[in-house]
């Protein structure tokens, strides 16, 4: 048995496994990993603010989708912009896992 659900800004899916555990899981930014590469592969500091003015993205949006606390959701103008800036494929913006981990 699957639904899904919205939880403060960020989608999380409940899954019943065949014990009768109920398992959360959610959407996950990996915007601190994707500023870590780039950084180290042009040799320097990349701040929030030039992220949030290269892409347009909002700078408080972009610290939200830093904490997985914050569990924000976004749009997908702001996933393309990110892509284009770190050169990457949606999947490596963000990711689905199970809550914890």
């Amino acid at each position: 048995m699957f639904f899904q659900r919205t939880m403060y800004h960020h989608f999380i899916v409940l899954s019943k496994n065949i014990c009768g555990f109920i398992r959360f899981f959610m959407i996950r930014f990996r915007l601190k990993e994707l500023l870590a590469e780039k950084e180290f592969q042009e040799k320097r500091k990349i701040t929030l603010n030039e992220v949030a003015e290269k892409t347009g993205v909002n700078r408080t949006s972009l610290s939200k989708m830093q904490n997985p606390a914050m569990r924000h959701s976004t749009t997908t103008n702001s996933i393309d912009s990110l892509c284009q800036f770190f050169n990457c494929r949606v999947e490596e913006v963000m990711v689905y896992v199970e809550e914890g981990d």
